[in-house]
């Protein structure tokens, strides 16, 4: 997983008049990216359903109620 305190080391691609167009990284840095991006969006997931849930079952009932079904 992606470390905040790390530098993903990036390398760009230049066109004719100096501009960059591009950015290469490694994959093992583009697979870190690709892991944060998913558990940012697993955690916003869960902090929309917190605000737009409207009923909350306590964990060990939800696990009691399981064990009959």
């Amino acid at each position: 997983m992606l470390n905040t305190n790390e530098s993903i080391k990036t390398k760009y691609l230049i066109d004719e008049k100096g501009h960059k167009t591009a950015v290469v990284i490694n994959l093992k840095d583009y697979k870190s990216l690709l892991q944060f991006i998913e558990d940012l969006e697993d955690a916003n997931d869960i902090l929309k359903a917190e605000k737009e849930a409207t009923k909350f079952t306590p964990y060990e009932k939800f696990r009691q109620r399981k064990r009959y079904l």
